[in-house]
């Protein structure tokens, strides 16, 4: 799914995407010394849809978790038709798609066996040290039991609504929490987004396999062509990536720069000290100005090997937003730019970068 296409399920609404288990298992991999004696919280996700809650119940024992809590903000399509969340209620109650949590304190191994999907859920509820209850408010992440539940966690780790992503992430960062989460790589350029990078209070994850996630959906919709594969039932997305505040391996790696600055290749932009570099490959070793890079430069940023100085959006289609052939800010703080102009023409959005001595 391009750009358009999450824009468009972004404005609609759209968001039930559900991130497959062998994508979600190949990104916790680097993060497993994270989890040992932490509380997990999995929001956002019924535990009927989630692959989510259901690879950290799985893998409970391996992770050494503390605990591990799930909760949803709509009914499950599946709910109480195929598994009875609440045998002690009426008939008609046990219909209700109704928001819950499930919390696992346990998981005993011998008896799991090969539990997987329902029968998992369904296994987990029968331990009487796990608990199901049901929640009285709308089980949205910005609800007070929600909240409640967010306090007690240690760790975050879901897909939000890629529509609320700005919202979800301020939450996480005014309760100061770990996390590890799914959205669009168009959030590097959200002006409540960028700051945290540029901070270093947010970054990329290790991504997708081959770049490209494939999620399943319960969104009933036309998709374009290449998108939609009616005989897998996956959805896929292009312009998506994990954002996380864990420490990992992959960002403490070095770029390496073979390249030598030469003036004649390197042109500078009309509006701004620094100079163009289109491709990540082409990054000079040699060079000490400012540089402006694709927005992917994230992917491999190493806050040892370089400074980000700014982010300059793409207004290829705003020209008129230039003054005077000047660099003009949305934020002067955290020197968020209108955008880049080269050779009269405004350019991609580009990250402002400066080698480390």
């Amino acid at each position: 799914m391009g750009n358009k296409a999450l824009k468009a399920a972004s404005k609609a609404k759209n968001d039930e995407f559900y991130t497959q288990i062998a994508d979600i298992e190949r990104e916790c991999y680097h993060y497993k010394n994270h989890f040992e004696v932490k509380v997990v919280f999995c929001n956002c996700d019924d535990p009927y849809e989630s692959d989510f809650f259901k690879y950290f119940a799985m893998n409970f024992n391996q992770f050494g978790l503390k605990k591990l809590i799930a909760s949803c903000y709509i009914g499950s399509p599946i709910a109480n038709t195929q598994l009875s969340l609440f045998d002690y209620e009426s008939a008609e109650n046990k219909a209700t798609k109704h928001p819950h949590r499930i919390e696992i304190t346990e998981m005993a191994d011998e008896n799991a066996g090969d539990a997987k999907g329902l029968p998992l859920v369904e296994y987990l509820l029968r331990n009487r040290k796990n608990a199901l209850i049901r929640l009285q408010g709308s089980g949205h992440f910005r609800s007070p039991e929600c909240i409640e539940m967010l306090k007690e966690a240690d760790i975050v780790v879901t897909n939000p609504p890629f529509s609320l992503f700005r919202e979800y992430v301020a939450q996480l960062m005014e309760y100061d929490k770990k996390f590890l989460i799914v959205g669009s790589l168009n959030a590097i350029t959200y002006k409540e987004i960028f700051p945290l990078m540029k901070g270093n209070r947010l970054w990329l994850g290790y991504g997708f396999s081959g770049g490209n996630a494939f999620f399943k959906t319960t969104v009933n919709r036309e998709f374009a062509d290449g998108v939609y594969n009616s005989e897998t039932g996956l959805v896929k997305f292009r312009n998506v990536h994990w954002f996380t505040n864990l420490d990992h391996t992959k960002r403490h790696e070095k770029m390496l720069l073979w390249k030598p600055y030469a003036p004649e290749e390197f042109q500078k932009y009309d509006n701004y000290d620094a100079v163009e570099v289109s491709k990540l490959q082409d990054i000079p070793g040699d060079y000490d100005g400012v540089m402006g890079v694709p927005i992917t430069f994230l992917d491999k940023y190493n806050p040892e090997q370089f400074d980000i100085i700014g982010l300059a959006n793409d207004k290829r289609d705003d020209n008129e937003i230039f003054i005077k052939g000047k660099a003009t800010y949305l934020d002067e703080q955290h020197k968020s730019f209108v955008g880049m102009v080269l050779n009269g023409k405004a350019t991609y959005a580009r990250i402002l970068i400066k080698r480390k001595k």
